[in-house]
């Protein structure tokens, strides 16, 4: 019997050490690619990831669908872009202070000339 409330007791700290150790990413990012520089503005709660991200032309653009589990997170923007629909797919992920993206324009073509790596702004 104290064997397995040991047991159950060593889980569940590792489960809740994991959640502490989870990444937030809430906060102002920035990176460029060979095109242009973009501003991420991520607000994380748990795995819910939700915010802007702001290019060159100055408006800010909302991410949907964004997650963040563990290290890896993906979010999506949808652009029009003069009656011209755009969806880009964003998959990452995060080493502290740095996030490495890879975007894929919705049909599986490349854009932004391959990966970004985005930095915390302090």
């Amino acid at each position: 019997m104290q064997r397995r409330i040991f047991l159950a007791c060593a889980v569940l700290m590792t489960v809740l050490a994991g959640a502490a150790l989870a990444a937030d990413i809430t906060g102002n990012w920035t990176g460029s690619s060979d095109q242009f520089s973009l501003t991420f503005a991520f607000k994380q709660d748990g795995e819910k990831l939700t915010g802007t991200v702001t290019g060159p032309q100055g408006d800010p653009l909302p991410i949907s669908d964004g997650k963040v589990q563990g290290d890896k997170l993906s979010f999506t923007v949808k652009i029009d872009m003069g009656g011209n629909n755009m969806t880009i797919h964003h998959e990452g992920a995060i080493k502290g202070d740095e996030i490495t993206l890879t975007t894929k324009v919705e049909g599986g073509q490349d854009f932004g000339g391959g990966p970004m790596t985005l930095k915390r702004q302090k």
